[in-house]
């Protein structure tokens, strides 16, 4: 059996925010210790690592506590990248893939980095039919999303997507309206049958889809 893939001094960007891997975000950066990462970044085509905070602050302030992180996370992968002044950048990303920490810590201008261990990919797992009500109220919510300004178009899902548990677990967890907390919990689980499984549980307690 291959032992897992391994990265060391990968860098990492803590948010008060969840990345799953096919989710995108869009990043405001300003602060030097992720202008000068970002940058190098995009020049190595490498990604860097998306992970929750458990507490702190995103902008670091003079005497607040370090920031405590959550112990899984999501590679980040840049996909549009614009600095419209020296000390800004307007920053896409898409996640790739799910990672665990082993071993972190702070550089000394502020940058976490880490020795991470990748996560497997979700099996293709079918939406079995008494979860097919999630996956129909994922692609009406999907259709009447309205576009934002400067973004690309959402693109409308496949059949494929919504016929698959974790695609549709994981775009679930971006859209509902909950605490960052309950969006992690879901996203550490291995399984993407029991993912899709506990959102739709969610689904149907918030009158969202009916069971």
């Amino acid at each position: 059996m291959p032992q897992p893939l391994t990265l060391t001094s990968l860098p990492l960007f803590p948010l008060a925010a969840v990345l799953l891997p096919g989710g995108h975000l869009a990043l405001r950066v300003f602060e030097v210790r992720y202008l000068d990462m970002v940058r190098k970044c995009q020049q190595a085509g490498a990604p860097f690592g998306v992970v929750c905070l458990r507490s702190g602050s995103e902008v670091r302030k003079a005497g607040a506590p370090q920031e405590q992180l959550h112990a899984v996370g999501t590679l980040a992968r840049i996909t549009q990248l614009q600095s419209p002044q020296p000390a800004l950048i307007h920053l896409e990303c898409e996640g790739t893939q799910r990672f665990h920490i082993q071993r972190s810590h702070v550089l000394p201008h502020g940058l976490w980095v880490a020795d991470v261990q990748l996560l497997p990919a979700d099996h293709p797992t079918a939406v079995p039919p008494h979860l097919m009500v999630a996956s129909a109220a994922l692609a009406r919510v999907l259709a009447s999303l309205p576009e934002r300004p400067g973004h690309r178009p959402t693109p409308q899902p496949t059949a494929d997507q919504l016929g698959d548990c974790g695609w549709v677990a994981n775009r679930w967890c971006e859209l509902l309206p909950v605490p960052q907390e309950l969006k992690q919990q879901p996203m550490q689980l291995d399984n993407p049958l029991v993912r899709l499984e506990l959102v739709a549980d969610v689904l149907v307690r918030t009158g969202i889809a009916r069971a």
